[in-house]
């Protein structure tokens, strides 16, 4: 919403100031609108392949949509590893591996929706505590793991950002080209009388206005938002390691959690006391 917002104030803080002493009518050049639109696609569809295109798509609409990693998904997500740590320090690591194999139907897991539906974050944690249960790995090497893997998972999540980014700093030559097209055909045009010589020169300049406009107005606002996103999304994995690591070197699930929840953002870290009443709360259910 707040992206509409911001187009909107960029719209009428160009055109309106443009508006008290000029005539916007000199600003509709619908050919230098089809071409600079034209060579941004065709700029796109260059420089990335399939899969890249495939991930920009999909990235694109979300950037219309409000973040879910809020407190309230957080304090779920720390309840339930919370919840799954104690059944392991009462029952024993083997009495998980039902909820780590068969998620969906988990008695644990299935009270957390918010949280099940991610399947990347799901698969996050299943993973880590199967190897847990397994045995097999210790701490240092599961915490390089996680490293790696969220480390991949990054730098996977910015492809988009990056792909974005690179188109805003590509539109401003495409205006610049729509321009000298202009002006190369004032250059055939030098017979004509002034007022229409200073006419098309205008509508050539277009070509640039347009190009800055669209890169630093409407394009790079897109890229900047991905990469906040992608940084939110990466907290919860972090979380979740903090959380996991601390229950491998023996701490208590009270003290797991506490890990976890000192790693989330201010905005969205719950209190100490707001994270062991909800813990509570939870367990008189």
């Amino acid at each position: 919403m707040l992206l509409i917002v911001g187009y909107v104030i960029v719209l009428v803080s160009a055109l309106g100031t443009y508006a008290v002493h000029g005539s916007l009518g000199a600003l509709w050049v619908p050919l230098e609108y089809i071409a600079i639109v034209g060579l941004t696609i065709g700029y796109v569809v260059a420089s990335n392949g399939p899969r890249s295109l495939k991930a920009l798509l999909g990235a694109i609409p979300s950037v219309l949509k409000g973040s879910s990693l809020n407190k309230a998904l957080y304090m779920d997500l720390l309840a339930m590893l919370f919840e799954i740590l104690a059944k392991v320090r009462k029952e024993g690591l083997m009495s998980i591996e039902g909820d780590v194999e068969n998620p969906d139907s988990s008695p644990i897991f299935s009270k957390y929706p918010n949280i099940v539906h991610d399947h990347h974050v799901m698969e996050f944690i299943c993973d880590y505590l199967r190897m847990m249960v397994g045995g097999n790995l210790n701490a240092f090497e599961i915490e390089n793991l996680m490293d790696i893997e969220i480390e991949t998972h990054h730098a996977e999540a910015h492809f988009p950002a990056h792909m974005v980014q690179a188109t805003a700093g590509a539109v401003p030559a495409m205006g610049i080209v729509v321009a000298v097209m202009g002006v190369v055909n004032v250059m055939g045009s030098v017979g004509e009388p002034p007022a229409v010589l200073g006419k098309m020169i205008g509508g050539a300049l277009v070509g640039t206005f347009l190009g800055i406009l669209v890169s630093y107005g409407f394009v790079e606002p897109i890229a900047n938002q991905l990469n906040q996103k992608v940084e939110e999304g990466g907290k919860i994995y972090q979380c979740i390691k903090a959380v996991l690591l601390a229950s491998m070197n023996g701490y208590a699930p009270q003290v797991a959690v506490e890990f976890g929840r000192k790693v989330l953002y201010s905005t969205d870290r719950p209190t100490f006391t707001e994270l062991e009443e909800d813990i509570k709360a939870r367990k008189g259910k």
